[in-house]
């Protein structure tokens, strides 16, 4: 927002708002009511009553005789009056015709509720008077609460009110809007609704003596249905007023709707752009659910950069943002190698849905889409933000859904798209759909009387899906020749499933799965001749096709326990073995009898033939959207065993011996298997092995998987060249004097030495998720950021955090090995309870240097951030220097200073 803007939100809706709710005032108190010499006053002693009631011109105005000849049938008392109780005492002066309230004193007048520890009203002058009380240990306590049904509760140091003319005067106003302070020490309102506003000023502190903060004071104001008028406005900085940036006087409208205006720019220089004027704009006002900014940055070397940014939202059912952005960039100076004109764009678009807006229906959408060097070439729009100038993909997804039939059916379609910056591939999927039935049992009957038979167990289900896919590049995108490789096809899926317990012990399941796949293109493959030999050449033919498959699975499964008791502190070990067995069958779908294959022929009609003499086949499918079906006939028996360990301790808390705690020692180590009795060659597959744990007290945890090749492997010298070459021999590897070779292993781990810091970062992202619906599309923005990157997270309530993470993968296929491990480290801790250093470093073991490098230095203003980042070296080093305001409604006010690789100044 301009600083128009913030100043017409300032005068236009805070004081508005605040200043029509009085007599019902403003909230959260700091001002104390004094007396001449600068004391403040004790309220028992009245000493306010008998200076302001006497003298003011309310007390005057409501002792005008007009004012009494209305209620004339009621002059000795207020009867509107509900309710008037009060905690301490109640003392009535009949002399004076006044009611004494002390102790939170409550008061209900019309829709008005007051609370406060002294209430005195004066039936005779139709006033009431309401301030808090000085305690025994000097502390002014009991400020006035003020209240409405419609509006929220204010609070002041004292407040004078009459019921005739409804006039009333405060004392001491604070109050909080859109995260920013409204503090006064005086506001008085009039018979033609006008307010006065005296020594106040707007603040981005909360703070009764705000110390650093953005604030704007005011001598006067005055506020009346349609116009704000001030006096001399200026800012206060760490107590120190900056009365050269002042504004002598103002004069603004004011509506109760969004207001247009211009977008003041900013100024500085860029290294390779020259001096630049950014974000200077317009911003359009629309209405209540839409409004929008046009924004344009210029360099002086000829650069610039336009966007349009349009926002909406509607309580209670969506809201969400479009943006297109353009930009021209020249690099480097004219007629000289180094120079390059860019022409780059971004379009970005969210929407979000609220569940209760329409039942069973769902729509979002999440568009970032454009060419993929718009972030580089523009340094992120100006922003240099490290993420976006380091990302390499960008991703969108619009998706609908809708159930029916009660829940049972299921529909989703999404458009999406994925661009790899790097390379500049594009996949488009244009659109996708899904249709799911839920299971069912078709045998089952609705009157059944007792448990189901067998049959009526058997279960089936429905699924349907359909895709158009596009992969093209940048260039290539909105060529004639792109829409050529456009890919579609629908696939359906029949599951069949039976399950029944056997022998009390055992669980056996039997499934049939039918799989159909509609393809509108398929591929024949040729070779022809050429200079020097045979090319291979792909022809793709339009047309309706099928492919279907089946496979049947059937196998049992069961538990089993084991557990070993000792004495001491190990109390004891349990041991869970959870076996399966399975057989399957599929047949070979590469037969001609079903057609899905075909053998590859050369120009003259001869066959391909493999190295082992036999004929090559090729789907007719191939690279399909949904593949296609296997070839080989498969028959074998397949096999899994999960392994659990835990232990149980006993507690050295508990003194009655009777306390345990369970400990994981292993979760998961799984292995499995398949062996295919009907294969011509390597009939047992790979074995593959999967595991974690968990160590002190759930401080480490430990991610491993890896695979075993039963078959051993030989080398292969071809002939001329000089690279060996290897493949697999139909050999078992014990053979050799080996069980298995270890093709495959990966190691991951991660240690907090302070779990506090973890969880307190992960219940502060669930309490920002639950309040995601409320948050613009940058605040949306930032908290995806916190959710993926630990640094992003500053808690000053945790003193010290150390963590850390380490990665190994192992690779070994044949003769080769391949090992990559890195480590990082990351956390922070707290020099200062205002001052907190965080740090974020690593290293790569095989390639031997140091991963990112980052250190950060906060600093807590209280209402206020001040941040300190440095990458020291490396490809992206640079430093940043940060001042920004906590208040959400202020984060476009900060002062950024930056030096880094692409600016640096």
């Amino acid at each position: 927002m301009s600083n128009l803007k913030s100043v017409s939100v300032f005068f236009g809706l805070v004081l508005s708002i605040y200043g029509m709710l009085l007599p019902k005032s403003a909230s959260g108190q700091q001002f104390i009511v004094q007396d001449s010499v600068g004391q403040p006053i004790n309220i028992v002693q009245d000493t306010l009553q008998q200076d302001s009631l006497i003298t003011d011109s309310l007390l005057a105005d409501s002792l005008d005789g007009d004012s009494l000849k209305q209620d004339s049938g009621n002059a000795d008392g207020i009867s509107s009056m509900v309710l008037s109780n009060a905690e301490d005492s109640t003392i009535t002066d009949r002399r004076n015709n006044q009611l004494h309230l002390y102790g939170n004193a409550k008061i209900k007048y019309e829709d008005m509720e007051l609370t406060a520890d002294y209430i005195r009203i004066d039936n005779s002058t139709r006033t009431m008077f309401a301030s808090g009380l000085i305690d025994h240990n000097g502390r002014y306590r009991g400020r006035p609460i003020f209240k409405t049904a419609t509006d929220p509760p204010v609070t002041v140091d004292s407040l004078l009110f009459n019921f005739d003319s409804k006039k009333g005067k405060t004392y001491g106003v604070f109050t909080e809007m859109d995260g920013a302070s409204i503090q006064a020490r005086e506001i008085k309102k009039n018979e033609y609704n006008e307010q006065f506003i005296r020594h106040g000023f707007y603040s981005t502190c909360n703070l009764p003596f705000p110390h650093t903060h953005f604030g704007i004071q005011m001598s006067r104001v005055i506020l009346t249905e349609n116009q704000v008028v001030s006096k001399s406005a200026y800012m206060v900085v760490e107590e120190v007023p900056l009365r050269f940036v002042m504004i002598p006087f103002g004069f603004f409208p004011k509506t109760n709707k969004r207001q247009s205006g211009i977008l003041f720019p900013t100024f500085g220089e860029d290294f390779t752009r020259g001096f630049f004027m950014r974000d200077a704009g317009y911003y359009i006002g629309l209405n209540d659910y839409w409004d929008a900014e046009l924004r344009a940055n210029l360099y002086s070397k000829g650069s610039w950069e336009s966007s349009a940014r349009v926002r909406y939202k509607k309580n209670y059912k969506y809201d969400g943002g479009f943006s297109l952005r353009y930009a021209y960039t020249k690099s480097g100076e004219e007629n000289t190698p180094g120079f390059s004109r860019a022409r780059d764009f971004n379009i970005t678009w969210n929407h979000s849905q609220r569940q209760e807006a329409n039942p069973g229906t769902t729509f979002s959408a999440q568009v970032n889409v454009g060419t993929g060097s718009f972030y580089s070439n523009t340094a992120a729009s100006g922003s240099y933000d490290y993420n976006q100038l380091t990302r390499n993909n960008m991703s969108s997804s619009i998706a609908y859904g809708k159930t029916f039939a009660d829940g049972k059916v299921n529909f989703t379609s999404s458009l999406s798209h994925r661009q790899d910056i790097s390379t500049g591939q594009i996949n488009l999927e244009l659109p996708t759909f899904n249709l799911n039935v839920a299971t069912f049992n078709p045998f089952d009957t609705k009157d059944r009387v007792g448990d189901q038979k067998w049959y009526q167990r058997i279960t089936m289900g429905y699924s349907m899906q359909g895709k158009n896919s596009l992969n093209s590049t940048e260039s290539e995108l909105f060529s004639s020749e792109t829409l050529k490789k456009l890919q579609n096809g629908i696939q359906h899926n029949v599951p069949v499933s039976l399950s029944l317990n056997v022998l009390q012990y055992f669980q056996f399941n039997t499934s049939v799965n039918y799989t159909e796949r509609w393809y509108f293109q398929s591929i024949r493959k040729r070779f022809d001749n050429v200079p020097r030999g045979f090319e291979e050449v792909i022809d793709t033919l339009q047309g309706f096709n099928r492919a279907y498959d089946y496979s049947f699975s059937s196998g049992f499964s069961t538990k089993v326990y084991g557990q070993k008791n000792f004495k001491g502190k190990l109390a004891a070990l349990r041991h869970v073995i959870t076996p399966s067995v399975n057989f399957n069958y599929r047949p070979d779908f590469s037969e001609s009898s079903f057609g899905f294959y075909r053998e590859q022929l050369y120009a003259d009609g001869s066959q391909v033939l493999d190295n082992q003499g036999r004929p090559v086949k090729y789907s007719i499918f191939q690279n399909a959207i949904y593949g296609t079906p296997g070839a080989g006939r498969s028959m074998g028996i397949g096999f899994s065993i999960d392994n659990n360990v835990e232990a149980k301790v006993r507690s050295a808390d508990d003194t009655t011996g009777t306390g345990f705690k369970k400990v994981q020692i292993l979760q998961g180590l799984t292995f499995s298997g398949n062996y295919n009795f009907v294969a011509d060659s390597f009939k047992l597959s790979n074995i593959s092995f999967s595991g974690r744990t968990a160590l002190f007290d759930q401080k480490l945890g430990l991610n491993f998987n890896g695979t075993f090749d039963p078959y051993r492997f030989e080398q292969v010298n071809a002939p001329g060249s000089a690279t060996p070459s290897y493949r697999r021999v139909n050999e078992y590897a014990i053979k050799g004097g080996q069980l298995a070779r270890l093709t495959n292993f990966g190691l991951s781990a991660d240690f907090s030495f302070n779990p506090a810091a973890a969880k307190s970062r992960n219940e502060n992202l669930n309490e920002l998720d639950q309040n995601k619906t409320n948050m613009t599309p940058e605040q949306q923005q930032e908290l995806a950021r916190i959710s993926s990157d630990p640094n992003a997270f500053v808690d000053f309530n945790i003193p010290w955090n150390v963590a850390a993470s380490f990665a190994f993968q192992y690779s070994k296929q044949f003769a080769d090995t391949r090992i990559t491990s890195t480590i990082n480290i990351h956390g922070d801790f707290s020099i200062t309870p205002k001052w907190k250093i965080q740090y974020n470093t690593g290293y790569d073991f095989q390639l031997k240097k140091m991963s990112l490098t980052q250190f950060n230095i906060y600093r807590d203003l209280h209402c206020w951030d001040m941040s300190f980042g440095w990458i020291p070296f490396g490809t992206y080093r640079s430093y940043t220097f940060n001042i920004r305001v906590k208040a959400s409604i202020l984060q476009d006010l900060k002062l950024t200073k930056r030096n880094d690789y692409y600016n640096s100044f």
